[in-house]
């Protein structure tokens, strides 16, 4: 039998762990390998010219880091999650499920995704239509009709490029990276053969339809809306050993480039900037990656950055206020700001200041 002395010991002993579990002393990050440097840089800054701790930051990747982050209100929850794409209704609608309800965006500038090799190789000179042919699980074959990628060598997909083995090492599917990549490369290409242009923009059953037995698409795949059959077969990636998933550790990436010229690498360009002894951008379109063809527009393979901010963790969570002014400041985002040093390319100075003043007020976003 448990006397009064035990039972009191015992009472204080779980009040004692229910506090340490109720409470958390630095800001807890997670989300996309792209925005992870930048945010790794002001988390440091922040550390170190304030008396709140640096915050602890994860590269999960953008829709991993989303998975957390909606997972739920509370110190086991982390407060922010970065990522190299917009959140997605669905993502939005799990967050509120989970009663994660207010949600503050704060759009962080501009990246471009970089299709690069080793310096040690030549340069390459793509189109959309060449990598699109090179890396989709399906392409059109002679008839039109889709057919398994049968492209060995780049030479095989367009004569003027070299007779290599295709070998592309990029993200997984978690990654807003490979979000933005299947958009702005696999269906931009898709889109230069006439049938899956209609398709993505057909809308009927019967249209639809027509299209699908065009193409050879299998009626299971059937969606009223073209646009959802077009994204399930163009935004489909071969899986014979030509596109090898490397994780989100853009680094590893580039060190694997390194060891081996005859591969192409995906990532962002802040990561191209960093290695830039080792390895080049290839000229996509016509254009080459750089921070002045990001930012007027003219590299074809461009995309916002964001990150997004529990309005709930905000005073519970001590510091993130101040986290929030520093990411948001002209010394880090700025034009001359210390973030362009590491490849970010800063949006117009009112949008910026739109989003500081939304951030300043934790003003929830809607979609």
């Amino acid at each position: 039998m448990i006397n009064k002395r035990t039972l009191l010991a015992v009472t204080l002993a779980l009040a004692a762990t229910s506090v340490t579990a109720a409470s958390r002393d630095y800001i807890s990050i997670v989300g996309s390998s792209t925005v992870y440097p930048f945010a790794t840089v002001v988390a440091e800054a922040f550390g170190k010219s304030t008396k709140y701790k640096t915050p602890k930051i994860e590269s999960t990747g953008s829709g991993g880091g989303l998975k957390l982050f909606c997972a739920g209100v509370g110190v086991e929850h982390p407060d922010i999650t970065n990522a190299s794409r917009r959140i997605k209704k669905s993502e939005v609608e799990r967050c509120a499920k989970n009663g994660v309800k207010e949600i503050i965006e704060v759009k962080v500038g501009y990246d471009g995704i970089a299709i690069a090799n080793s310096n040690a190789a030549p340069l390459f000179k793509l189109s959309r239509k060449d990598l699109y042919l090179a890396l989709a699980k399906q392409v059109p074959g002679p008839d039109g009709k889709l057919i398994d990628n049968p492209y060995k060598t780049w030479n095989d997909v367009n004569p003027t490029l070299p007779n290599s083995k295709i070998e592309v090492l990029g993200p997984p599917p978690t990654s807003g990276t490979r979000d933005a990549f299947s958009d702005l490369v696999l269906g931009a290409g898709a889109k230069k053969f006439s049938d899956l242009k209609a398709l993505r923009k057909a809308k009927g059953e019967e249209k639809v339809k027509a299209l699908m037995i065009k193409l050879g698409i299998p009626a299971s795949a059937y969606n009223k809306k073209g646009k959802k059959v077009f994204k399930a077969v163009a935004y489909a990636v071969r899986e014979d050993g030509a596109y090898i998933e490397a994780g989100e550790n853009d680094n590893l990436i580039v060190q694997k480039l390194v060891a081996n010229p005859n591969a192409l690498g995906v990532f962002g360009f802040s990561f191209l900037e960093q290695n830039g002894d080792k390895v080049q951008g290839s000229i996509i379109d016509g254009v080459a990656p750089a921070f002045e063809s990001i930012a007027d527009g003219s590299y074809p393979v461009s995309r916002p950055l964001f990150f997004y901010v529990k309005r709930a963790h905000v005073g519970k969570i001590p510091g993130i206020k101040g986290y929030l002014a520093e990411f948001t400041s002209n010394k880090a985002w700025g034009d001359e700001g210390y973030l362009t040093d590491k490849g970010l390319i800063p949006m117009p100075k009112q949008e910026r200041s739109q989003f500081a003043s939304d951030v300043k007020g934790l003003k929830p976003f809607t979609l």
